[in-house]
């Protein structure tokens, strides 16, 4: 759950004006738009001190916080 939490909280920042709890479409209808992806993945790589992977980049890993949870937690488990 502090997962999703922090993953929120970098939401609301670089998304005010999108739902970031409840959508499922954050990338499909432009609240992540290329440059805040590229803010996004920054701020999770240091807030979970992880590496996302470029292949990793894709809307289906991006498009809801649930989404991107399970990718961080992925990656998390993969680097221990």
């Amino acid at each position: 759950m502090e997962t999703r939490n922090t993953i929120i909280e970098i939401l609301e920042d670089l998304c005010p004006d999108a739902d970031c709890d409840t959508c499922t479409t954050l990338v499909d209808e432009r609240h992540l738009d290329s440059l805040t992806m590229i803010a996004l993945v920054a701020d999770l790589e240091d807030s979970f001190d992880i590496e996302v992977p470029p292949v990793a980049i894709v809307a289906d890993n991006f498009n809801s916080v649930d989404a991107i949870a399970k990718l961080v937690d992925t990656l998390v488990e993969d680097a221990e």
